[in-house]
């Protein structure tokens, strides 16, 4: 039978595939369009399925911040000339829609989440035959904020994003944005690894406890005083890793935690850090 382009449009503007793509279902499919519509996500999985092994290292970092809910997330792709595309920048947004609207709590719910007639993982597989590369959701973070000011940052260039809640006891002032901005881009720039040095995992300071242990017996120093380089070294640790400590990149006379105590004088309110993410394309 005939297939006409006023079809193959029609499949077109539906699935997002090629022209010729679309026309090959349509004449498999005998002009059902239902049913080409399935031939062509399951080419999609089949594509993400021989794709499985590949990296997905590039991608974007989307955000989105409306009232007191904030959200970003990092979609991933194998090379940076498809994450500039329209047609990645567009299903990164999509899935960006999807987390604002569907509340999901892991990636693994997300993909269950019903998206234009299918799922957000049938969209990832129609996506994936599209588009002809590895795409990947990799992670989300979504905020609600109520007592406090949510705050998103992205990096020129959308490989890094932050998404962070300032918490604030009264309402929130019009010069915290400003604030989250600038502790936004604190963050971003100095990737800490806690808010303060009670928020860093155990584990993680008895490791570095016992790296600079081994360093200081390694270079000869005496065991009498191992301990007290251990202590500093640890203090260091804290100064350049905990985002309270770390030097005000926007005033190097001061740190974050004094910065924060200067605002709360001024606006006449406490306001601290509650929470935050930092991704960044290529990391973990």
């Amino acid at each position: 039978m005939e297939i006409t382009a006023q079809q193959v449009r029609a499949l077109r503007e539906q699935t997002g595939a090629g022209m010729m793509d679309c026309k090959k279902a349509l004449t498999e499919a005998e002009g059902d369009f239902e049913k080409a519509v399935e031939l062509l996500r399951k080419r999609g999985a089949a594509m993400a399925a021989k794709r499985a092994d590949r990296e997905a290292k590039e991608g974007l970092v989307l955000s989105s911040v409306e009232g007191n809910e904030g959200h970003l997330v990092e979609v991933n792709c194998e090379t940076d000339f498809v994450a500039r595309s329209d047609d990645f920048i567009a299903f990164a947004n999509r899935v960006l829609d999807v987390i604002k609207s569907g509340a999901p709590s892991s990636v693994e719910e997300l993909l269950t989440l019903s998206d234009n007639g299918g799922t957000i993982a049938d969209a990832l597989n129609e996506a994936t035959g599209k588009i002809g590369e590895k795409l990947q959701i990799k992670r989300f973070a979504s905020y609600r904020s109520d007592n406090g000011l949510v705050i998103d940052y992205i990096h020129p260039g959308s490989k890094l994003g932050v998404l962070l809640e300032l918490s604030v006891e009264g309402p929130p002032a019009e010069e915290l944005k400003e604030i989250g901005r600038n502790i936004a881009m604190q963050i971003a720039a100095m990737n800490p690894l806690a808010v303060s040095r009670d928020d860093v995992a155990p584990e993680v300071v008895e490791k570095e406890k016992e790296i600079y242990r081994q360093q200081a017996l390694e270079s000869g120093k005496p065991e009498n005083i191992v301990d007290r380089i251990v202590e500093g070294r640890m203090q260091k640790f804290f100064q350049e890793n905990c985002l309270l400590e770390q030097t005000f990149i926007r005033d190097n006379n001061q740190t974050v935690k004094e910065y924060l105590e200067d605002v709360s004088k001024k606006l006449g309110v406490p306001v601290g850090v509650a929470r935050y993410h930092r991704f960044q394309i290529g990391a973990d």
